[in-house]
C-alpha cells in the first residue's frame, strides 16, 4: 500500500521544485520515490493544486434520497402497503427485498403475517392454549 504523504510534505516538495531542486534531492529529504516528486509536481503545473484527490468509490444507490423519500412518504399514507407494491408502483430498478433492507436500515420494521393470512391464528398455534402436547408429556419425549 503506498505511503501517504501529507500536506506540508507536499507544499515543501512544491516550493523546493519552484526553487530549483532537483527531484532526487527532494525524494532523498523527504524520503519518498522520485516518481512521487514527480507526480506531485505535475498536479500542480497542470491542475495549480497539489492536494491529494478524493476517491469517491464504492457502489452508489440505485434509488436516490428523493425517490426514498416519496417512498416512505406513501408508507405513512397507506400503511399496509406491501414492498411488491411500492417497487411496482415506483418501477424501482431494485428487488423487493434490496427495499427491504434500504427500509430497515431507515428504522422501519415489517410485519411477518399480514392479518388476511392468520384469520384468527395465533402464531403457529391455532389457539392460545393449543401446543399440541398432552399433558405430563414434554415435548421431547
Amino acid at each position: 500500500m503506498p505511503k501517504y504523504i501529507s500536506q506540508e510534505k507536499r507544499t515543501d516538495i512544491i516550493r523546493h521544485m519552484q526553487a530549483g531542486r532537483s527531484k532526487r534531492e527532494i525524494a532523498e529529504w523527504y524520503f519518498v520515490c522520485i516518481r512521487s516528486v514527480t507526480r506531485i509536481w505535475n498536479s500542480f503545473i497542470n491542475t495549480g493544486k497539489y492536494e491529494t484527490k478524493v476517491s469517491n468509490c464504492g457502489r452508489k444507490p440505485l434509488v436516490s434520497k428523493e425517490t426514498m423519500g416519496r417512498i416512505v412518504s406513501k408508507i405513512t399514507e397507506v400503511p399496509d402497503i406491501t414492498l411488491v407494491e411500492l417497487v411496482e408502483e415506483f418501477n424501482l430498478p431494485i428487488t423487493f427485498q434490496a427495499l427491504s433492507t434500504r427500509l430497515l436500515n431507515l428504522g422501519y420494521s415489517f410485519k411477518k403475517n399480514s392479518t388476511s393470512k392468520c384469520k384468527g391464528k395465533r402464531g403457529r398455534y391455532r389457539s392460545k392454549g393449543d401446543l399440541g402436547i398432552k399433558s405430563g408429556q414434554s415435548r421431547r419425549g
